[in-house]
């Protein structure tokens, strides 16, 4: 990965894309979210990050600002109706209006479908899908069906075959992944765009969180992908940029599957020995997982 001592993003776009424009990026300390910030903070946009941790928080602003970037944090939690709601009326209020939502936090734990309790189930899908849903309605009914229309970018998963040992994670994020569709229809006569990403395993610090139990079967799943790698947050980032961008302007409803073709795998015809495909890190922070480090 890059060094952290480069003075900016390496962004793919256009100088100024966003220049003028408000995006909210929720779990914006941390991992994709952080990098997301980054990259939208370096092409002019004012990022609003969110999260539960006012540290995370003000760790991330104190790099933008750092990087000469435009960045403005609010602590809350997604999960919570009234937070939310007090949340984006607080950005509209201070800030217009609202151009672009990344609905990006979430989080799970690894457990076999049969372990999991009614509690961890509901907390996991209320993290991953209810959350997300009280933000994008918030900020459709408080800014964008009022001024203009907007884009809204929502994080889903590699869940296409199932997701065993995460059974509430795939739930919630098929569930995300059709709610992009109906939002999409919805708000299309307000002008706003709604998309989905659906990341597979990224090399981020999200990987930490997992515990040295899990740390084997991650450090093996490179070996599992056609391309012979994990992919990079800012791989994702730069999706998720084009598509708040006027360059996605007749894309909408849409999954992207940013996962180094892992749902290709076949048992039939074993993937021929290659080395790994090459990389795009604009990320001039970007730090490699504790789990992966020795690798």
């Amino acid at each position: 990965m890059t060094s952290p001592t480069a003075n900016r993003y390496d962004s793919i776009f256009r100088p100024g894309l966003f220049r003028g424009q408000v995006h909210v990026v929720t779990g914006g300390g941390s991992g994709i979210g952080r990098c997301v910030a980054h990259e939208l903070a370096a092409l002019g946009a004012t990022v609003v990050i969110t999260g539960r941790s006012e540290e995370k928080l003000a760790k991330v602003s104190a790099e933008i600002t750092e990087d000469g970037g435009k960045v403005d944090s609010i602590a809350f939690d997604i999960r919570d109706e009234d937070q939310v709601k007090a949340a984006i009326a607080s950005i509209v209020a201070k800030h217009g209006r609202i151009h672009g939502l990344v609905n990006n936090a979430g989080g799970q734990f690894p457990a076999p479908m049969a372990a999991i309790s009614k509690r961890g189930f509901e907390a996991v899908v209320t993290n991953n899908l209810t959350g997300g849903f009280l933000m994008a309605r918030e900020v459709f009914n408080q800014s964008m069906a009022k001024h203009g229309g907007g884009a809204i970018v929502n994080m889903a998963a590699d869940m296409w075959n199932g997701m065993p040992g995460m059974a509430h994670s795939g739930a919630a994020r098929a569930g995300m992944v059709n709610l992009t569709k109906t939002a999409a229809f919805e708000w299309a006569y307000a002008q706003v765009r709604v998309n989905a990403v659906a990341p597979g395993w990224i090399a981020s610090s999200g990987m930490d969180a997992y515990g040295p139990g899990m740390a084997p079967m991650i450090r093996s799943l490179k070996d599992n992908l056609p391309m012979k790698r994990m992919g990079l947050e800012s791989e994702v980032s730069s999706v998720i940029a084009f598509l708040l961008s006027p360059g996605a302007a007749f894309v909408t409803g849409i999954t992207v599957a940013i996962d180094g073709g892992a749902p290709l795998n076949s048992p039939v015809m074993p993937s021929v020995p290659h080395a790994p495909a090459p990389t795009y890190d604009g990320f001039h922070r970007a730090s490699v997982p504790k789990v992966l480090q020795d690798l």
